[in-house]
Formats: structure tokens, C-alpha cells, sequence
């Protein structure tokens, strides 16, 4: 199974959902690009949040130095993304695939996020609860479905806000994984939790 996670923005909670899918699943991580804090990349959180020794985290197709969308940050650094360039890695693991900010960051002149998501992959979206989430989140679901690309699940992060969960889940019968609290942090053990409570929904998908 290959998942794809992406978010309705960034700072939605992406890299604390792919953690706890991929301890849930002991699958393989891979993040295409990485544009920024390479020092403590998404890749280096998931690493740290990770208690099983069966995941592989692979490595970026492209990790560029600024933290700033990836068609301005490959600018900076002086070259262009090739989604050709961009090698699914070989496992016969799960694998987790998180994505950068939304579906319409921009790679390049032409290419967005969303042009990563290939025909095998279950699409997970990570929606975090603020004022204008729901609009955000409808729109993430609309580019998927005009682009025909079906959605396996819907993360919730922050504190439960049953109306917002509600109108979503009613208007696009998608189907809820699970969600996550606003916690005071999160380690390995709250990482696994998580990842237990969230594994028969993600084995089913």
C-alpha cells in the first residue's frame, strides 16, 4: 500500500500524520522534496518520532536549501524540478509519501504537488481546525476530484470541533481515519499511541 499525505495548507500537521501512519504500519517514508531546515528535515522528525525498526526512510529526490515554496527554492539554488527526476524508491514495504504544503504548491512553471500523486496511490488529507479550515479543506477535496483522483481518508488535527468535522465528512462521505489532539508534544510514546489507535482504519483503507 502507498500512501500519499498531503494537507489542506501548510502547518497542518503533514509531518506528525505521517509519523504516526508510518508507526501504525511500519511501513517505509519517503519525501520527495525538501525545501529548507535541512538540518531537521521532515525526514529527521520522522526518524525521531519512530519506535519500530522495520521502516526505511528514503531519501528526498530533491532537497533544496531554502524554506520557501519549492519552485522559488530550486530558483535559489539554480535549478529547475523534473518530476522525471522524481524516483518513487523500490520497497516491498508500505510506503508513506508526504507532500509539501497543499496540493497547488508549485514545483515548477507547470507542475504542482498534486502532479506527484500517482494512479496506485491512497490519498490521506490532513486538515487542521482554524477559522477557514472547512473552505480550505472542501478545495482540497474538489482539485482531487476534478483531477479524478479518489481520497482514502481524512486526518482531523487540533481540538475536536464536532460542527467543522460534520459538514466536511456529510458533504464528501469521506472516510475519517482518525484525529489528532492538540497535545503538549509529542515523542515516541504519544507517536505510538496514536499509531495503535489509528492502525485497523489505516489497514483498511
Amino acid at each position: 500500500m502507498k500512501l500519499f499525505v498531503t494537507g489542506i495548507g501548510t502547518d497542518v500537521g503533514k509531518t506528525i500524520a505521517s509519523s504516526i501512519i508510518t508507526e501504525s504500519l511500519e511501513a517505509d517514508y519517503w519525501k520527495p522534496v525538501q525545501a529548507g531546515d535541512l538540518d531537521n528535515s521532515d525526514s529527521h522528525k520522522i526518524e525521531r518520532y519512530l519506535t519500530n525498526n522495520k521502516t526505511v526512510i528514503h531519501p528526498n529526490s530533491y532537497t533544496l536549501n531554502t524554506p520557501a515554496s519549492p519552485h522559488l527554492a530550486a530558483q535559489i539554488d539554480g535549478i529547475t524540478i523534473d518530476l522525471k527526476k522524481v524516483k518513487e524508491p523500490a520497497t516491498k514495504n508500505h510506503l508513506v509519501i508526504e507532500g509539501a504544503g497543499g496540493l497547488l504548491v508549485p514545483l515548477n512553471d507547470t507542475d504542482s504537488i498534486v502532479d506527484l500523486i500517482q494512479p496506485d496511490y491512497k490519498v490521506i488529507i490532513v486538515s487542521r481546525h482554524y477559522l477557514g479550515s472547512i473552505n480550505h479543506t472542501l478545495l482540497t477535496l474538489e482539485v482531487l476530484k476534478n483531477r479524478g483522483i479518489e481520497v482514502a481518508g481524512i486526518i482531523f488535527n487540533g481540538t475536536e470541533v464536532p460542527s467543522t468535522e460534520e459538514v466536511v465528512l456529510k458533504r464528501t462521505s469521506i472516510k475519517m481515519i482518525g484525529r489528532i489532539e492538540e497535545e503538549p508534544y509529542f515523542d515516541k510514546n504519544v507517536v505510538l499511541q496514536y499509531a495503535d489507535d489509528f492502525r485497523e482504519n489505516l489497514k483498511n483503507l
